[in-house]
């Protein structure tokens, strides 16, 4: 038996290489080519417009209800990096293809506050909404849809990034003055924008080609609310999600409670709710583009 498994594995390793490069080879013909996955069911549809952002470092705030001794105080700034390019889509869904979703039986109808003329974006819609558009979508273009962090719509976002930061000092735990310095920060921010959805494209396009971040429609992200309680050097004690409330992110960041069309009518949102809750999605790369970036094609 033993001089018998002999040649055979002297076989399989004979062909293990070759069958290795062979798959590789497959791979990058693939990649070169931009061979499609497959959609199945319902015809294939084109992917919206989409920005890829290059892997770089960048400092943000951190997302959170951050307290010290029990008393509310400012997030800490964060250094990170987006080791991935990031393909996020130019502008928010439109309401046209969120009605296609809704026509296909794959989403609920929205239920907007606001109604807009043109070619705007969706809203009155609440998370679920947004990760059932995500899948059907990914259904439809055969490529991986889905809502982005924080972090990641922050980093899209670039220098337009609302900080939310009220600069009061640490040990200051009069709720008054904290009152007060939300108050004025949320009369400073810029109210021009209105109310009723525009056209996409309406509030111009970031430095990273991102239109409309930081317009009249907040958007949902992926990431979980959290309390975090830290000590005197910032460093975390403790730290407890919530994840029936998820960030909204747009003229400021806000938490939000996931089945939450309209956020007039609550759902924890921090400071002058949101006008119109919207988004837009991230594409995860497909394998052939992650070959390419781990070979530097």
């Amino acid at each position: 038996m033993i001089a018998l498994a002999r040649p055979f594995n002297a076989l399989l390793n004979s062909v293990a290489l070759p069958a290795s490069l062979l798959i590789v080879g497959v791979m990058l013909v693939g990649s070169q080519l931009d061979v499609p996955q497959f959609a199945f069911g319902n015809s294939r549809l084109a992917g919206p417009e989409q920005v890829t952002l290059a892997p770089a470092d960048f400092t943000y705030r951190a997302a959170g209800h951050f307290l010290r001794d029990g008393i509310p105080v400012d997030a800490p700034m964060l250094q990170t990096r987006l080791d991935a390019p990031l393909t996020i889509m130019k502008y928010q869904v439109r309401a046209a293809d969120y009605a296609a979703c809704v026509a296909d039986g794959a989403c609920a109808p929205a239920e907007p506050r606001h109604i807009g003329k043109g070619n705007i974006p969706v809203t009155g819609v609440n998370y679920d909404d947004a990760t059932d558009y995500a899948a059907w979508l990914s259904g439809r273009t055969g490529e991986n849809w889905e809502l982005p962090t924080d972090e990641q719509w922050a980093f899209a976002a670039g220098a337009g990034f609302a900080d939310d930061a009220l600069g009061l000092a640490a040990d200051n735990a009069n709720p008054a003055a904290r009152w007060l310095a939300s108050y004025e920060k949320e009369a400073a921010r810029n109210s021009e924008a209105g109310r009723t959805p525009l056209p996409l494209g309406s509030f111009g396009s970031n430095e990273n080609g991102v239109a409309d971040m930081g317009g009249n429609v907040w958007e949902w992200t992926q990431t979980c609310h959290r309390r975090v309680h830290v000590d005197a050097a910032g460093a975390i004690l403790s730290e407890t999600p919530a994840c029936t409330i998820k960030i909204l992110d747009g003229q400021h960041r806000t938490p939000m409670s996931f089945f939450i069309r309209d956020a007039k009518s609550g759902g924890c949102s921090v400071g002058i709710p949101p006008a119109n809750l919207g988004f837009r999605l991230v594409r995860q790369p497909a394998w052939h583009e992650t070959l390419r970036t781990m070979l530097h094609l």
